[in-house]
């Protein structure tokens, strides 16, 4: 798991129960096995423990966690007791995982809030909290058979913690086999972790269903996340690039499919209304029919667009005091977060990591690109799209991308395409949500 799926943004905590706990704190001997004082949400520290809990009627959820629940958390443990309902089970783990911390990352400092934690889990609904030490989890010190994520573990989040993912898939999978639930919720601002949760529980014929849930986000668009405390107020400033990079790309590809859909429906007679009203001196008019002959007549651009509205806001909080010290900026397939062409039609994820001062932040979010796109007749379609209409799917996740459109029902104009229009990227903090 990743710091968490999705986190608060508090200053630096200054009461007791914020701060963080020695290192070797994991590895104390656990208290015993009691019930929350004001809560009948059970906290046990022992798989002996957690085996004796009594499973009930309905299903049983497990929500895995390395702490400092905030929102974010509740928001995944809520949306929990909600698919099991009264007569299931909602258990919580909370683990701060060592394998999946590098060198030079901050597992000294992650905060440790058992108590405040276990308020929160049973405010939010949870049956149990289940929070061993290192030695329980680890018996023996590190595990010398791992999990390895593969070759979607080496991108992005992989390329620059490498063996971050293999520390997570084995920490998930022993979780998964103590805590032995019907379903496992993750959230979706770790897009990449939940995407090889998901592929190991598939490939591996794990009994358990793979839930993600909406990424939690501050009034200013800022995602939760536990490691926001560790931002001074100018950081969190420069922070909300991130979201804004991403609101940025939304709402330029909302304008682009906007566009392509007019260009559909009037077709290239746009071009010569632009340049009737460019005549008539109607400028913003001309300009208008110029962007709708410019979609008409051009080739499928929405990545293109998407990504340097994004790398516009970014660039402009690299110039700010403190500045974006930007890690990645990636548009990618959902199904093995390999880049997209500019061609590509469907989901996708557009992500981002980057440093504000010494705090590591990641975030995303889902675009669809050909929403406003007709599809090509029957005489026209590509091989690879199935005769009956549908779309193909794009591998084990269960997204779906169509192909491109190779070629349409109306012969290709004879003329050149007319240049593109102007864009006008917002800076960091000018993008609408």
């Amino acid at each position: 798991m990743t710091s968490s799926p999705q986190s608060p943004d508090p200053a630096e905590p200054t009461d007791a129960s914020c701060q963080t706990q020695p290192m070797d704190a994991s590895r104390q001997a656990p208290p015993p096995e009691t019930a929350h004082p004001t809560d009948p949400t059970r906290l046990v520290h022992t798989a002996a423990a957690l085996r004796e809990l009594p499973r009930r009627a309905g299903a049983r959820a497990v929500v895995m966690t390395m702490g400092a629940l905030h929102e974010g958390h509740a928001t995944l443990i809520r949306a929990a007791r909600r698919r099991v309902g009264p007569q299931g089970q909602v258990v919580v783990t909370v683990f701060v995982n060592p394998l999946q911390f590098g060198a030079g990352e901050d597992l000294d400092r992650y905060p440790r809030t058992l108590d405040a934690d276990v308020e929160l889990a049973a405010a939010a609904g949870a049956d149990a909290v289940f929070a061993p030490s290192a030695d329980e989890v680890y018996p023996g010190g590190e595990p010398q058979i791992r999990i390895a994520a593969g070759p979607m573990g080496t991108l992005l989040e992989g390329a620059s913690r490498p063996g971050h993912f293999d520390g997570v898939l084995t920490v998930v999978a022993k979780l998964l086999h103590l805590t032995a639930p019907d379903i496992a919720l993750y959230g979706q601002k770790d897009a990449q972790q939940l995407a090889v949760i998901s592929r190991m529980a598939a490939d591996l014929n794990f009994p358990v269903e793979i839930i993600g849930v909406p990424t939690v986000r501050e009034e200013d668009g800022l995602a939760l996340s536990s490691r926001n405390r560790y931002l001074s107020a100018p950081e969190r400033t420069t922070a909300l690039a991130l979201s804004a990079a991403l609101f940025a790309a939304r709402d330029r590809l909302a304008a682009e499919e906007a566009l392509r859909a007019r260009a559909a429906s009037v077709g290239h007679a746009a071009q010569h209304r632009s340049a009737a009203l460019a005549a008539l001196g109607e400028d913003r008019a001309a300009a208008d029919a110029h962007a709708v002959a410019y979609a008409a007549a051009g080739p499928p651009h929405g990545p293109s667009v998407a990504r340097a509205a994004a790398r516009a806001v970014l660039e402009d909080a690299a110039r700010l005091d403190p500045p974006l010290t930007l890690d990645y900026l990636a548009l990618v397939d959902p199904s093995d977060f390999t880049e997209i062409p500019d061609a590509y039609e469907g989901e996708a994820v557009l992500a981002v990591a980057a440093k504000v001062g010494t705090t590591r932040l990641i975030d995303n979010i889902r675009l669809v690109f050909g929403a406003g796109r007709t599809r090509p007749s029957t005489a026209h379609r590509d091989s690879t799209t199935p005769q009956d209409g549908t779309t193909a799917h794009a591998g084990a996740t269960g997204q779906h991308r169509t192909t491109p459109q190779e070629s349409r029902t109306t012969p290709a104009p004879t003329h050149t395409a007319p240049t593109p229009p102007p864009t006008t990227p917002q800076g960091p903090l000018g993008a609408t949500r």
